[in-house]
């Protein structure tokens, strides 16, 4: 019996490029997989509704053709719906930042994506829970594949989707990165994990990393495993402009790691707020709300099709 299969397409993603190459990419997808449906998302978030709905009338295999913040909303469409041994879930790099597969060493061309989606390979992997503050709201939660994280990160990954990604995803993310310490404050923090207090003070950027790449490349955790139960946490102390600028370069190799002032480790539950001020989060590069934060690891959450240890 056939594999029933939903692409769900943000023609947004890569700045609207999608949007214009949908008809090849559905022809590519269709050679490789055979039958199936396709639905186009109209506004944020609606990738989650159409994940939930598409696998509880019985789609088995889920296909992202977008970015990490599309990939992150079916990953909360399904995990919030407890779907996630329902269906697998595959990724085309047709979005700008592409860090989601570029962790993992996935492919960066359509045919071998679509390719390795139609082979049967899938990978076991863990997810995030993050419960913060949106719009004056507790509690609001969403799951992410990849990375969240707080400070600096926050502001620029609200400062790159709000000005649009024209540029290539590493060029994009870096500009922000610049406009954002040109505008930077180090917000105080107080930040735990499992339960103890690892970090109080002014902050930079704090990373909470299922896999080891965000920011369109920068290797921000270069230790992260996607399959190992834990969150890697990476944790940038408040310094000058200058210094920070400093940084930069190195996190593209993940060598900022060996500064004894930025700190680094494992744990399943990180918790932040902010002691002073409003410190924004993101998830998956999208600018969610803002602190106080949990993030729990779930580990095996989702089963991703198209790769393999």
């Amino acid at each position: 019996m056939a594999v029933r299969t939903l692409v769900i397409v943000n023609p947004e993603s890569r700045n609207r490029a999608t949007a214009h190459r949908l008809k090849s990419l559905e022809a590519k997808l269709r050679h490789a997989l055979g039958p199936l449906d396709i639905e186009c998302t109209r506004a944020p978030r609606d990738a989650e509704r159409i994940a939930r709905e598409g696998v509880r009338s019985g789609v088995e295999r889920v296909i992202v053709a977008g970015g990490d913040g599309t990939l992150s909303e079916v990953v909360t469409g399904l995990l919030s719906a407890g779907l996630g041994d329902y269906a697998t879930v595959g990724l085309l790099p047709v979005g700008t930042a592409g860090d989601f597969a570029r962790g993992l060493g996935g492919p960066r061309d359509l045919d071998t994506a679509s390719d390795r989606s139609a082979g049967g390979e899938t990978l076991r992997v863990d997810a995030g829970r993050a419960t913060y503050r949106c719009d004056g709201r507790e509690a609001v939660k969403s799951y992410f594949a990849n990375i969240a994280s707080l400070g600096l990160s926050g502001d620029v990954a609200e400062s790159v989707n709000r000005t649009g990604k024209v540029l290539a995803g590493r060029l994009s993310y870096l500009l922000g990165a610049l406009r954002g310490v040109a505008r930077y404050r180090g917000e105080p923090v107080s930040i735990s994990v499992d339960g103890k207090c690892v970090f109080e003070g002014g902050l930079a950027v704090a990373v909470i990393a299922n896999g080891p790449c965000f920011g369109g490349g920068m290797q921000i955790a270069p230790n992260a495993c996607i399959d190992d139960g834990d969150f890697d946490w990476v944790i940038v102390p408040a310094m000058s402009r200058l210094s920070l600028l400093r940084k930069i370069p190195l996190l593209y190799s993940g060598s900022h790691l060996g500064d004894p002032r930025i700190l680094h480790g494992r744990g399943k539950v990180v918790e932040a707020r902010a002691m002073d001020g409003r410190v924004r989060i993101d998830v998956d590069g999208e600018a969610l709300g803002a602190l106080p934060a949990r993030f729990e690891i779930l580990p095996g959450a989702i089963t991703l099709l198209g790769f393999e240890r």
